[in-house]
């Protein structure tokens, strides 16, 4: 089964796929299947184990650069959602002391969002959710403060 779903994994499944039932057909014994089987299953996870390892290495080679567009766009964004998350105080109060205004703004709001193509929160959560648990592996291996 494909962890991510793109073209290369989708091949590496496909060919494995083919393989299991070429073994299949050629070892009926079910010592030579089983062990077949086994070298399969760890060519397969080799093979995602290295396409996370590249992914991993592009991200930490992206966050050391020195560019300072490059390395803080993950910072920048936290600070701009908590600055979204701090307007909610804001907006209680517009709602308690002019409703109308605080649902037009709020409608706004959602409205520009909805505007943003849904491939791009999809790569938005991707990403975000790898520099969180990148960050949590750092942080328990003790390479990060």
């Amino acid at each position: 089964m494909a962890l991510i779903n793109d073209p290369l994994s989708v091949a590496i499944d496909g060919a494995s796929s083919l393989i299991k039932d070429a073994i299949d057909r050629i070892w009926p014994s079910p010592t030579d299947d089983a062990a077949a089987k086994v070298a399969i299953l760890k060519a397969n996870t080799d093979s995602i184990i290295a396409q996370l390892d590249a992914q991993n290495r592009a991200a930490n080679a992206e966050a050391a650069s020195p560019d300072p567009w490059t390395s803080r766009a993950r910072p920048s964004f936290l600070y701009v959602m908590y600055a979204l998350i701090l307007a909610s105080v804001p907006m209680g109060f517009l709602s308690a002391i002019h409703p109308e205004m605080a649902k037009d703004v709020a409608a706004g709001m959602q409205a520009w969002l909805a505007a943003v193509p849904t491939d791009l929160w999809q790569v938005f959560g991707l990403c975000f959710s790898v520099y969180g648990v990148s960050r949590t592996v750092e942080k328990v291996k003790g390479v990060a403060k």
